[in-house]
């Protein structure tokens, strides 16, 4: 049912690992399998692809996305780190984009929180604990180093793609109101929103 396409190994097994706890047979892969359908409610593929060139982070995540649909899948979630690490030029963007394209999606969400662990987003802005992204120790990463913790701008600088915003005021009012705001939204020619997220009930 459930394809997930993550582009590291660490954040691959913590997903499978909640998929199980929440009652799915999960697969987890190192990199696209060589096996045919397999027995499993999701299946998780890891990649290594957080760094890599762009070009080559979206060739190996639609490699995972074809095998996928191959498998069955019909629902699909790209996991990426919940301090939305990247670089100025990607990956989590073009990536984004050319998974969208492929599956012919007009709209998408992004959303790394992850309230249990601290990471929670306000306003477009990402806080790891009580300090933004922009003020945590993710701001001298050797390899992703993010200064700019507004995560509509971040994800903007990456894609051609308008990025927008799902407020909180409209999240926490639960799921009538947010598609409300998601409509309002593809009403504006945006076609991926950042989302709000205080807690596992905005989730």
């Amino acid at each position: 049912v459930l394809g997930v396409i993550a582009d590291d190994f660490t954040g691959a097994t913590d997903v499978a690992g909640m998929l199980v706890q929440a009652g799915m047979r999960t697969l987890l892969t190192i990199g696209v399998p060589a096996i045919g359908v397999p027995d499993a409610d999701a299946v998780v593929v890891a990649l290594k692809s957080r760094t890599t060139r762009a070009d080559e982070a979206v060739r190996l995540s639609l490699a995972a996305l074809a095998w996928l649909r191959g498998a069955g899948a019909r629902r699909f979630y790209f996991k990426y780190c919940s301090t939305f690490d990247s670089t100025q030029k990607g990956n989590i963007g073009p990536v984004t984009a050319a998974l969208m394209q492929a599956l012919g999606a007009e709209f998408t969400i992004a959303c790394p929180a992850f309230p249990v662990n601290g990471r929670t987003i306000y306003r477009g802005h990402l806080f790891v604990a009580d300090q933004l992204l922009s003020d945590s120790g993710m701001r001298n990463h050797p390899l992703t180093p993010m200064r700019e913790s507004n995560l509509v701008r971040v994800l903007q600088a990456q894609m051609s793609e308008r990025v927008g915003l799902l407020r909180h005021d409209s999240v926490v009012q639960g799921a009538v109101a947010t598609r409300k705001g998601i409509d309002a939204l593809i009403a504006q020619g945006v076609r991926v929103a950042i989302a709000d997220c205080l807690a596992d009930s905005d989730l």
